[in-house]
């Protein structure tokens, strides 16, 4: 089955005659994926992750999981969570904490711990407190305790927040190797976009508890390919230049200062000459390239 969970018209409405938190929300998520959920602080992403994982009901719409929206407590053991942080008993042991959750979780072989402390670098911590790790060997405990059932797929919300550098590094290339070696499914949020774009392979853009945009990292590189930025004294005379010169009909002014050139990127002397040939003023003219972040923020300022 390549389509394991699918979110259908999904609305949450929290009290009469209030807003809609989560509104026709509609989402496919496919067997071996990293979906990214980006959307800013109220977006909802929290919101749609706790009605996955039973935490909260909706209000209107229907959660399948694994082809079926029945029996869904049945199906949810067969996925791992972590909303927000991990919950943790700092006064025990990485191993106690991990031997809680298999015994909540019903895990039968208590060999399967170890394996996990070694996948998340834990294995060596002894009897050291969890209360006196490091914020990144937290994230890594919690992701651990969350990969103990062997989880078809995971929810996180965002499990790399306030680590350094090198902690994120770890968190991204630990959830690539369960996604690429244990065929494990991951929906994940995060505001380090960035860092998305380095792991997923789909993007899922919320705004104000409705779906924006879905769309694959191959479909991120086409649109957010390279461009030339040019700036002149003349913005809109230099637009009359490149269309009726040059016959270049993708461009984007940005914010009446900057013009975008997606083509003639291997003529930039060309494009110059063209330019200055006009009479115009030329103040900048660099090869670039839109990522993850511009592209997000420009979808979500046309939905405000």
């Amino acid at each position: 089955m390549s389509n394991i969970l699918q979110l259908e018209g999904l609305t949450k409405v929290y009290g009469k005659g209030k807003a809609a938190a989560i509104d026709n929300f509609h989402l496919t998520i496919k067997k071996g994926h990293i979906y990214g959920l980006i959307g800013p602080n109220g977006a909802g992403k929290t919101t749609i992750m706790k009605m996955i994982a039973g935490l909260t009901a909706p209000t209107g719409g229907a959660i399948k999981i694994f082809g079926s929206a029945r029996n869904l407590e049945e199906s949810r053991s067969r996925m791992s969570f972590m909303l927000e942080a991990p919950y943790l008993d700092g006064s025990m042991t990485a191993l106690e904490n991990m031997q809680y959750i298999r015994y909540v979780r019903g895990v039968a072989k208590e060999e399967r711990i170890k394996e996990v402390l070694e996948f998340v670098g834990l294995a060596d911590v002894g009897k050291k407190p969890v209360g006196q790790f490091s914020l990144g060997m937290k994230q890594r405990l919690g992701i651990g305790m969350a990969l103990l059932p062997s989880p078809e797929i995971m929810i996180l919300d965002e499990p790399v927040n306030g680590l350094d550098p090198e902690g994120i590094v770890d968190v991204r290339n630990m959830l690539r190797k369960l996604c690429l070696e244990e065929g494990i499914t991951i929906l994940i949020s995060s505001h380090l976009l960035s860092e998305l774009s380095e792991l997923c392979t789909d993007f899922v853009i919320l705004n104000h508890g409705k779906l924006v945009e879905c769309f694959s990292d191959e479909e991120l590189a086409e649109r957010c390919r390279s461009f030339l930025t040019i700036k002149t004294n003349d913005i809109d005379k230099t637009a009359a230049v490149l269309e009726q010169k040059l016959q270049a009909a993708e461009y984007k002014v940005v914010e009446k200062e900057q013009i975008r050139l997606f083509t003639h990127l291997d003529e930039v002397e060309k494009v110059s000459k063209t330019i200055t040939d006009s009479g115009l003023v030329l103040t900048k003219l660099v090869s670039e390239g839109e990522n993850l972040e511009e592209y997000y923020l420009s979808k979500v300022s046309q939905e405000s």
